[in-house]
């Protein structure tokens, strides 16, 4: 028999130098329950479990319940133990997700008593929920009726969360053209829920499903960090032991091949009558092979960037280039499905050319296969590739919870996990091929497209009557089934919904508060972690260096000042930051740019933001250039930008031409997506300064503008160039630029002559600064779009209501968060999400809702904050619980080079450490009385606040009829 260590068997250990990780995997020798523990120094701890839950239809109930397993457990039987983790908590992640084949609960801290503390709640909740019935009627669906003879409705968290995803063209198009490639497969339902189908759902069926996926037998746990590796073991061991091993049908079965390409067409919410325009969409997908091979894996994720990774890519820029639409459709590669699959297509065609895109893209794929791919191409595509391997760059993504999800494709479907992290291996053998005169990613096409015949062209199109027609069978349904509810029936659904009611406001007890582990104040330093920043003049131009451990890597970011700009010249920012990177520059066209940015740097990006200087109205808003590079490399990547700066193709016509109309069509999809943050930069726009520039560069304005733009394109060509040429001929002056760079010594010793060189060569002048005024304009806004769910905003500033924004406001605002909005918007309200946000340095303090089915209750909760804040029993302990969670919000975790550039904007905006030490005392020093203070201020918003609302234009109208004048309403999409 082996040895069992806390009741693991030890079933393989390797050091995977490429994480810089010992990873071990175990057997739970009791249950079967597997577990890849990865030991490494990094301080972000991870961990996670995840459950194969293939569904067999459409009702969401692998999503349902996620949401429902979080609420409420055996050890914590309060109403939501996350949230009220996140009150109290550090963490870098808390959260859970629902795929098409799996439901993963993963969360990350640098604290090692506060990842404790969510391992422990997370266990529980995956193994023990309380999931009563009521936590389904309110996270999936229930009936909501005020009185026997008042009107009913449907309502619940996951119903309206999904009603916004059937609202999204883009994401309609994403599940369908998934769902036409495996009919016979888990892959051919969405496990989300389609709104239809979700009222199909009951609660036994929820509870069978919890039975029969969520069990240690069919778990894949997960640890990644510095935390002792034997007290994970412990941990888990003392959870899995209780229960007794069964056995789980969770496989998700092949999908049988097509024999024949086919075609499906279906339709979204949107159009006009009798629109014959280019607003529909189509992809072509193809099913691939089984995950699993690593070397196979890697060469087909160099492959998708080859074809569609830049706007040089080949099939991209044919697609691009064709003048049928106006944007790529579909998402490449997902390996993330047991057979990966490929989409590529167009949004913004006309439905007559859907066969001519289709057409398009297998002529592309010939002849690639046929006459080969440019091996700069191939070049630019595999280091690429291989230097983001490499890097681990997650952004705000914990790296451990990237990796775990990248072990989670071949692991979760019976396939070595320790292959997905060991890349060195393929990565060579992918080279060695290459080197050998193999035509490696030729012979893929021909393979995994032209010769695969499990293809489906999948037709997205608009339908103006859709969104009416699917309102009248939602109420025909509700009538047909309020008219089958007898007398007595009908009184117990009133009444349910009453107790509902009463459930989501009634609090937790103290005593069953105290059951969730948390943080003390004690725990927490004082002062904040200073980012190491040396500053210096160099040819008249701003430098900060910020030495920090990046991993060999140097990161540059070259910021060019937009205060310079005029306001009307603001909305061209995007287009401007797009055509430096994809126009071509000096003797390069833009096939060649990208090719050498690819070859020779880790990448170049834009990257614009508007933010107020602390203490003033003053804007710094700032267009930059965010590159990366291997030391080696850091004479090629300044050159490269030298020549970006200086010498863009500008007058490359047909290039800014599709820019033009790939900002319009990416931003239209934005908006359904991104509601609530649209709406927020309409509200900032009439404030302060740097929030008009944001709305004018990103915003509804912003929209407005590429729609008028590609409308006058040709027409007014000469002045589009000369436009862009005089935006160029201002913000390149190396007396208002800032260059910013991280990296570790040696590396900065290595870049600074070249640097140097870049910026003596860039013109200087005395610029003018612009003012940027913005316009109060109308106190309420209603834009409608084709949606079944609002987004919900109201706030103002409060240095103009006679407040300021102190640390203590942060806590208030973390306070109304969880005790409020959550219970009311969310919990009660059936959105799929509300809080509100705080900008100390703007002063903006705004609520918002997301994926709302409501208006005016909305506002309604807004506006009841200040009675809310008087009568809340605010206890030291709840208090403290938020102090601890705002604390995390305020300063999260960051890596390398997202701390030198967030060190460079708080160099901007005057955010000096003596006054985040000051925020953060004022935060760690909040009293109840601050928290009631703030309702005051609160109920100013009540009375003065602004309001802008992005929906549904059946909600806008009824709300102006039932509140003239609150609303100015408006067609957005």
């Amino acid at each position: 028999m082996p040895r069992a260590v806390h009741g693991f068997e030890l079933a393989r250990e390797e050091r995977i130098a490429e994480i810089a990780s010992t990873g071990r995997l175990y057997r739970h020798l009791k249950t079967g329950a597997e577990l890849l523990s990865l030991v490494n120094s990094d301080e972000n701890k991870v961990f996670g479990v995840t459950f194969r839950t293939p569904p067999a239809d459409s009702t969401g109930v692998a999503h349902i319940l996620e949401h429902s397993v979080l609420c409420g457990t055996r050890k914590y039987p309060v109403k939501d133990p996350f949230a009220e983790l996140a009150k109290s908590s550090l963490c870098t992640f808390l959260n859970a997700m629902t795929y098409p084949d799996k439901t993963t609960y993963p969360t990350a801290s640098t604290n090692l008593q506060d990842f404790y503390n969510l391992v422990d709640v997370y266990l529980d909740s995956v193994f023990h929920p309380r999931l009563e019935r009521e936590t389904f009627l309110q996270q999936g669906w229930h009936y909501e009726i005020e009185g026997a003879q008042g009107g009913m409705i449907y309502k619940g968290v996951v119903f309206n969360e999904m009603k916004g995803a059937y609202s999204s063209p883009d994401s309609v198009l994403a599940t369908w053209s998934q769902r036409c490639l495996y009919p016979d497969s888990t892959y051919g339902v969405d496990s989300g829920g389609d709104p239809k189908h979700i009222l199909d759902l009951n609660y036994d069926k929820l509870r069978a499903f919890y039975r029969r996926y969520y069990h240690p037998s069919n778990a894949r746990l997960y640890f990644y960090g510095d935390d002792d590796p034997d007290e994970r073991l412990r941990k888990l061991d003392a959870v899995l032991s209780e229960f007794e091993p069964i056995e789980i049908d969770s496989s998700v079965p092949l999908q049988p091949r097509f024999e024949a390409p086919w075609r499906i067409s279906r339709t979204f919410p949107g159009g006009e009558e009798g629109d014959k325009g280019r607003r529909a969409m189509v992809t072509v997908n193809w099913m691939l092979d089984e995950v699993g091979d690593s070397e196979a894996d890697l060469a087909l994720r160099i492959l998708d960037h080859i074809l569609i990774g830049t706007s040089a890519s080949p099939l991209r820029k044919a697609l691009l280039e064709c003048g049928l639409g106006e944007d790529l459709a579909g998402g490449g590669i997902d390996q993330d499905l047991r057979q990966a699959m490929f989409s590529a297509g167009l949004r913004g065609i006309a439905v007559a050319d859907a066969g001519k895109v289709e057409a398009l893209i297998l002529d592309t794929l010939k002849a690639l296969a046929a006459d080969g791919i440019d091996r700069a191409a191939v070049e630019a595509s595999l280091n690429t590739v291989e230097f983001h391997m490499r890097e681990q760059n997650t952004g705000g993504f914990p790296r451990g919870l990237a990796l775990m999800l990248h072990t989670m494709r071949p692991w979760l479907h019976g396939f070595d996990p320790f292959a997905a992290l060991a890349f060195e291996a393929p990565l060579r053998a992918v080279k060695g091929r290459l080197a050998a005169g193999e035509r490696l990613f030729e012979g893929l096409i021909e393979r995994h497209f032209l010769a695969n015949r499990h293809r489906c062209t999948m037709i997205l199109k608009p339908d103006p009557a859709q969104a009416r027609g699917e309102d009248a069978e939602e109420r025909a349904r509700l009538e047909r089934e309020r008219a089958a509810i007898t007398g007595g029936d009908l009184e117990k659904l009133v009444e349910e919904t009453a107790a509902l009611r009463r459930q989501a406001e009634t609090p937790d007890p103290p005593e069953v508060l105290a059951t969730i582990p948390t943080l003390r104040l004690a725990d927490i330093a004082r002062t904040v972690r200073a980012v190491p920043t040396s500053h210096a003049m160099i040819a008249g131009t701003r430098v900060l260096a910020h030495e920090l451990a990046t991993n060999g890597i140097v990161y540059l970011d070259i910021g060019l000042d937009l205060g310079v700009l005029p306001v009307d010249l603001l909305p061209w920012v995007q287009l401007f930051g797009a055509a430096l990177l994809q126009t071509g520059a000096g003797n390069r066209d833009f096939v060649t740019l990208t090719q050498d940015i690819g070859r020779m740097t880790g990448g170049i990006r834009m990257s614009a933001f508007g933010l107020t200087e602390s203490g003033s109205d003053r804007a710094q808003c700032w267009l930059f250039l965010r590159s990366k590079a291997t030391p080696e490399r850091a004479a090629n990547l300044v050159s490269l930008l030298g020549d970006i700066l200086m010498y863009p193709r500008l007058d490359n016509r047909e290039r800014i031409r599709q820019l033009v109309l790939e900002h319009k069509a990416s931003t239209e999809a934005r908006v359904i997506p991104a509601g609530n943050h649209m709406a927020r930069m309409r509200l900032a726009a009439a404030l302060y300064p740097s929030g008009l520039a944001e709305e004018r560069m990103f915003g509804v304005s912003y929209l407005e503008f590429l729609r008028d733009l590609a409308q006058r394109f040709e027409a007014s060509w000469a002045t589009i160039a000369s436009t862009l040429e005089r935006i160029r001929a201002t913000l390149v002056n190396r007396g208002t630029m800032i260059a910013n760079a991280t990296a570790e010594a040696a590396a900065l010793a290595c870049l600074e002559p070249h640097l140097t060189t870049l910026l003596e060569g860039l013109p200087t002048a005395n610029p003018i600064r612009a003012t940027w005024r913005p316009i109060e304009g109308l106190t309420g806004e209603g834009l409608t779009v084709p949606a079944k769910v609002n987004y919900v905003v109201k706030g103002a500033r409060l240095s103009q209501l006679g407040s300021t924004a102190k640390g203590s406001t942060h806590v208030v605002k973390s306070y109304l968060d969880i005790n409020w909005l959550w219970h009311k918007v969310r919990v009660q309200g059936g959105a799929y999400g509300g809080g509100c946000v705080l900008d100390r340095r703007s002063t903006l303090f705004a609520f918002y809702s997301y994926r709302d089915p409501n208006l005016l209750e909305t506002l309604d909760v807004f506006d009841g904050t200040p009675k809310f804040l008087h009568s809340a029993k605010i206890g030291q302990s709840e208090l403290e619980r938020c102090i601890i969670g705002t604390i995390g919000e305020i300063e999260p975790y960051r890596l390398p080079d997202a701390k030198g550039f967030e060190a460079m904007q708080r160099h901007l905006v005057g955010d000096t450490d003596a006054v985040r030490n000051r925020v953060r005392e004022e935060v760690l020093s909040t009293t109840v009385a601050d928290v009631r203070a703030f309702a005051d201020v609160a109920a100013e918003i009540a009375r003065r606040g602004r309001v802008v609302v992005i929906g549904s234009k059946t909600s806008i109208e009824d709300a102006s009829k039932e509140r003239p004048g609150l609303l100015a309403m408006a067609k957005l999409l």
